[in-house]
Parts: structure tokens; C-alpha cells; sequence
């Protein structure tokens, strides 16, 4: 049973992998997510794509477009060993508009560590 004390630490590290997440996609950070993401990974992509572990991070690679990538209103849902992460995000465009979209990730603890296991993206 979780207590108090262990919900708000499970709570604080998975903002921290929010962050993280965020992060390693703004700067293509291959590395991070190699060590952040399921062995089982999928995620669906804003076109529509559903892309495996693998073709994630071969496409995590490429350096994005976007710039000045930034999560909004994160709601971190916690269901003891399951968690699933809301969020609006913000960013700039490469012909300097503003852009957005949202994103719902979610996270499993895999003998004791986070880790996520699926990504959706939407862009407005």
C-alpha cells in the first residue's frame, strides 16, 4: 500500500521524467531516452504514425524544427505502479509562429524504476 510519503515521491520523480522527457525531445537527446523509455515503447505521433521503440529514438534523433519547447498544466495521474502524465505544450514554429499541442504519457514501474511505455502527441 502506498503512503502518503511514497505518492509524493513517486509524484516528484515522474515530473522530473516529465521534464526530462521534454527536455531529450527539444534537444534530441538519444541517450536519455534510450534509458528513460519501455523496452516495449510505443508512440503515437501528431500525423497519425505509430512508431515503436527503435523508430522513436531513430526519429528522436533528427534535430527538431520546433524551438523554446515548454510543458503546461502537467497532471500527473498515479495509479500505484501505473501513471499517466497530461500536459499542454508550447513552442515556436520555424517560420517564428507560435505552436501547441498536448500530450498524454504514460509510465510503469519495471523492477523499481519508471519508465515510460507509451506516448501520444497532438498538435493544434
Amino acid at each position: 500500500m502506498q503512503t502518503e510519503t511514497t505518492v509524493d515521491t513517486d509524484v516528484a520523480m515522474l515530473r522530473a521524467l516529465n521534464e526530462d522527457y521534454i527536455r531529450s525531445v527539444q534537444h534530441s537527446d538519444v541517450e536519455r531516452f534510450d534509458q528513460i523509455l519501455a523496452s516495449d515503447f510505443y508512440c503515437s505521433n501528431p500525423d497519425g504514425t505509430l512508431v515503436d521503440r527503435g523508430d522513436f529514438l531513430r526519429q528522436t534523433a533528427r534535430p527538431v524544427s520546433i524551438r523554446d519547447l515548454e510543458a503546461h498544466d502537467v497532471q500527473v495521474r498515479l495509479f500505484d505502479d501505473f501513471a499517466i502524465i497530461h500536459a499542454r505544450t508550447t513552442f515556436v514554429l520555424p517560420d517564428s509562429n507560435p505552436g501547441a499541442g498536448r500530450y498524454t504519457d504514460c509510465w510503469a514501474r519495471i523492477d523499481g524504476r519508471w519508465l515510460a511505455v507509451s506516448a501520444h502527441v497532438t498538435r493544434l
